[in-house]
């Protein structure tokens, strides 16, 4: 695995400011042409306030199959205190420091960071609510759009250390996953997420590498932090089989948690080892061009996951045999969803 960071934009519900029958309401956040909004967000556009009907990224408001006019409008959105500078990746950014981030929510940093994304990790960064008209907190981890009864008929035959538990609590961490766009894409999401895990774990049943041979080859000796917990301990583990220094690093300071020393905690704490998945699925794109949360909730298909996976083993022809069997988990999946796997499913 790679362990390149990409940014996942995520868009959560807004408040919708209630019409006054004396004069307009206030203004929401302006409209953002490049920001992914879901159903029940709220923007302004032309002296108007407008909602989401469903996720929607670049279609302007005024489109009616899009968009839910509010009324009229004026002034804006930001109330005292709210004049917190725009987030930008790479930028120094202090304990408690407060920024706006491009889905028009605030976040305020919980922990010193070099500009991480912040909705990335909830160790760096909390919502903020501002000024007490300014955007609400993202809504929790509850309402997985996948049943503890589902999850049960998709793996009937799991190891118990991978727990619905575990998955439901690890959910916290990334609150964009299973979670963006329509009940449609959020079903999608999370039924491409499991198949891929179904493959890499045979069903969930498989914590670590199978392949003991090959568990000193995941040590780069050249990172600057070493391998401080031995040479042999960085290999696969996990519904992703996280594997190699490098990555424990990233995905340790993601999540908050000393996976660098401390690598076993993947094979012993179930959320942990969601948590590691999740950090993958959300920000890396492996030997692919876009993340896997983006490739779902952006239209780009089923085939785009294998190949930020394992494309460079299975994509183009390499391995048609695993990749059917990727697609095969996926459609049996979304079917127990109740839902259509959608275009683009071979890579």
């Amino acid at each position: 695995m790679a362990a390149l960071a990409a940014a996942a934009v995520v868009s959560v519900l807004a408040v919708v400011l209630p019409m006054s029958s004396a004069s307009a309401a206030t203004c929401a956040t302006a409209w953002n042409s490049t920001a992914v909004y879901v159903g029940g967000a709220a923007v302004s556009h032309n002296s108007r306030n407008w909602t989401a009907k469903w996720w929607t990224q670049n279609e302007t408001p005024g489109n009616a199959d899009v968009w839910a006019d509010q009324g009229s409008c004026t002034g804006g959105s930001t109330g005292p205190g709210c004049t917190h500078p725009n987030w930008a990746a790479g930028t120094f950014y202090p304990a408690g420091s407060i920024v706006r981030y491009t889905n028009g929510l605030y976040y305020r940093a919980k922990h010193e960071n070099p500009g991480y994304d912040p909705v990335i990790s909830t160790w760096y960064w909390e919502p903020y609510t501002c000024g007490g008209t300014g955007p609400t907190d993202p809504p929790g981890p509850s309402g997985f759009v996948v049943s503890e009864a589902q999850f049960n008929q998709m793996f009937p035959g799991r190891n118990s250390f991978y727990t619905y538990s575990g998955l439901t609590a690890a959910l916290s961490a990334y609150p964009g996953f299973a979670k963006t766009g329509s009940d449609t894409v959020r079903k999608q999401e999370a039924a491409a997420f499991l198949a891929n895990v179904n493959h890499e774990t045979g069903g969930l049943v498989h914590i670590v590498e199978q392949n003991t041979a090959n568990y000193p080859h995941y040590c780069d000796a050249g990172q600057p932090y070493g391998c401080p917990a031995g040479q042999a301990a960085y290999y696969g583990r996990g519904p992703i089989q996280l594997s190699w220094n490098f990555n424990y690093k990233a995905a340790g300071d993601a999540l908050g948690i000393n996976l660098l020393s401390n690598p076993y905690l993947v094979q012993t704490d179930a959320a942990v080892a969601w948590k590691t998945a999740l950090w993958y699925w959300n920000t890396q794109n492996g030997p692919g061009t876009m993340t896997p949360h983006n490739a779902m909730v952006n239209g780009h298909g089923f085939g785009q996951t294998i190949r930020s996976i394992n494309g460079s083993l299975e994509c183009d022809g390499r391995n048609p045999a695993q990749v059917q069997s990727r697609i095969q988990s996926y459609q049996r999946f979304v079917q127990l969803l109740g839902t259509t796997p959608g275009g683009n499913l071979s890579c």
